[in-house]
């Protein structure tokens, strides 16, 4: 089994995964830039607005191009980074070398690690179809579950932030009456 994984294409693995992630970090970033324009209207407007952009911009507004390149070493935040770094519109030039270099590790990364995986989910395959198949059922299944717990998350959040806004917006109309108190 070990010599099958060190047999696998490790270099043109990680040379087409780049070659991915450039094209596709690349786009996010050009299409944050294009919607810089448009970021009051619409559904642009929505997608801006939500809670994991805004926290990207206020984070790549901060600390800029490394957040961009560790960014490829999360699950979830990488392309909010992307778009965020093009919607601040940040100069290609402190762009490119951030998403050249975490491109690469998110490439190596993935072609390590991902076809190790892969390569045993297989030899399990071979073995044993049944419990491949349940294995597959269980990773897919806690995927699922983290997914819808991360969104009910996000959206108690955003609920309870709304709920402070009004709040203090509430508490910041009130004038004080003659006797100096609050009604």
């Amino acid at each position: 089994m070990l010599e099958w994984i060190r047999s696998l294409p490790i270099v043109p693995a990680v040379a087409f995964l780049w070659f991915v992630v450039l094209c596709r970090a690349g786009a996010t970033y050009l299409v944050g830039r294009g919607a810089h324009r448009l970021a009051r209207r619409g559904r642009i407007a929505e997608l801006v607005e939500s809670p994991r952009v805004v926290n990207a911009i206020d984070v790549v507004s901060r600390w800029g191009a490394p957040v961009v390149a560790l960014s490829f070493l999360t699950v979830g935040f990488q392309t909010a980074a992307n778009f965020s770094a093009g919607l601040i519109r940040m100069p290609a030039v402190r762009y490119v070398p951030a998403l050249i270099i975490g491109g690469f590790a998110w490439a190596v990364i993935y072609a390590t690690v991902g076809l190790a995986a892969v390569a045993l989910w297989v030899e399990l395959f071979l073995r044993s179809p049944w419990a491949a198949v349940a294995v597959l059922a269980i990773v897919s299944a806690v995927v699922i579950v983290l997914v819808r717990s991360r969104r009910r998350r996000s959206t108690v959040l955003a609920e309870a932030a709304a709920d402070t806004a009004e709040v203090s917006a509430a508490d910041s109309s009130r004038e004080p009456g003659a006797d100096g108190t609050f009604r």
